[in-house]
């Protein structure tokens, strides 16, 4: 599994796993890193650094299936591009060295936290190269939604839905920032990089035209600046003439990060393309209405007009082409900070929803339940 640094959803997961008392209790389990970059930016690229570790690995991998026998191998690979080619050999790899033990069965499991695979299984090698990677595996997504970028190579009777889970975080002993407007302000929340693709310009627009027609909010903008400048975002933030209500602060992790959380009413992702975003899930733990883009598995995340809204329509959106509307994104927002009686319910409502299936603990239950289900499949089969 992927494990930080660097740190994303998918290796806050593997962590989560790995530190996981009720995983290594009901599982015999063995652990291999399959990070090979040091940062987020160095995730896909190719070096000679990231080479000599990459074959360091699968040397690795199949020095301990030798010595252990292992009868399930669990694997977090990528579904696209170039690092989904560096699994694929690892998922060979680790098939190959499977059979050389005299497994009757190859028993993989490939747990996805991203998506893709639809968006190229019309391209002539991938499409030869999923067909070998699907076979013979099992798969965990999560959610259902999802299931449709992989359709084409696995039935779904050999997928099982597992949706992530976070810790709970005490919020007590947050010490409030210093503030420069108004705290009866309603406040927006933006936290994720500040990148394209996860629709900044297209809520700074939305953004502008909520101040046209009059609407009093502040909104914080709180993540890494990636392909988009502080400097661009500043100046068009003047541009529009919200520099009294829209504010950037970077990066924040931990109780600094947990800040904004608190203070906020409405949280909002309009990501052009998403697999199932921990964020919305910290958002929902906060009591925090979402508007999110109907993207990848946040429905499975969202409810509709209960927790708050998803724009893009009533189907999830799997390719990439993508881009939220403006006009349905300020109508969302719009929505909420003229009935705040129901922004406030709608938070109470993912809060509920957070307890009941997103805690830590319930993805611990539902991961070690997967995996035994898979695990009884395959024995049956021998048997």
């Amino acid at each position: 599994m992927h494990m930080p640094p660097p740190v994303h959803g998918a290796s806050m997961v593997g962590k989560y796993i790995h530190d996981s008392k009720l995983v290594n209790e009901a599982f015999d389990c063995h652990y291999i890193n399959l990070t090979t970059a040091d940062t987020l930016a160095d995730i896909g690229k190719i070096g000679l650094r990231k080479v000599k570790s990459f074959v360091k690995l699968l040397n690795s991998i199949e020095k301990e299936i030798k010595r252990l026998r292992p009868n399930t191998v669990y694997i977090t690979p990528n579904s696209a591009g170039a690092a989904f080619y560096k699994d694929f050999v690892v998922v060979e790899t680790v098939k190959r060295a499977m059979r050389k033990c005299g497994r009757k069965d190859v028993n993989v499991i490939l747990h996805f936290h991203n998506k893709g695979v639809s968006t190229r299984q019309e391209r002539w090698l991938d499409d030869k190269l999923y067909t070998r990677f699907f076979k013979g595996v099992d798969v965990m997504l999560l959610a259902e939604s999802l299931y449709g970028d992989i359709s084409k190579y696995v039935e779904r009777n050999n997928v099982v839905i597992c949706g992530n889970g976070i810790p709970d975080y005490s919020t007590e002993d947050i010490v409030p920032i210093k503030e420069s407007y108004e705290k009866e302000l309603p406040h927006l929340l933006f936290l994720s990089n500040m990148m394209t693709t996860k629709g900044v310009w297209e809520l700074l627009d939305a953004l502008y035209i909520l101040k046209r027609k009059g609407q009093n909010f502040v909104c914080d903008f709180v993540g890494g600046w990636k392909d988009i400048h502080e400097e661009e975002f500043c100046a068009r933030v003047s541009e529009y003439g919200l520099s009294d209500c829209v504010y950037a602060h970077g990066a924040k992790y931990g109780m600094d990060k947990d800040v904004f959380f608190k203070r906020a009413d409405i949280f909002v992702l309009p990501s052009y393309t998403e697999a199932f975003p921990l964020t919305v899930l910290e958002a929902m733990q906060y009591g925090l209405a979402v508007v999110a883009s109907n993207v990848g598995g946040v429905c499975g995340q969202v409810s509709d007009g209960l927790t708050g809204y998803l724009i893009g329509g009533t189907e999830a959106v799997l390719t990439l082409d993508y881009k939220p509307d403006i006009q349905e994104l300020s109508l969302a927002i719009e929505a909420l900070l003229n009935d705040m009686d129901k922004c406030r319910t709608m938070g109470q409502e993912g809060l509920k929803r957070y307890k009941q299936e997103f805690t830590l603990q319930r993805f611990e239950e539902r991961f070690c339940k997967c995996l035994q289900t898979f695990i009884r499949s395959i024995c049956s089969s021998i048997s």
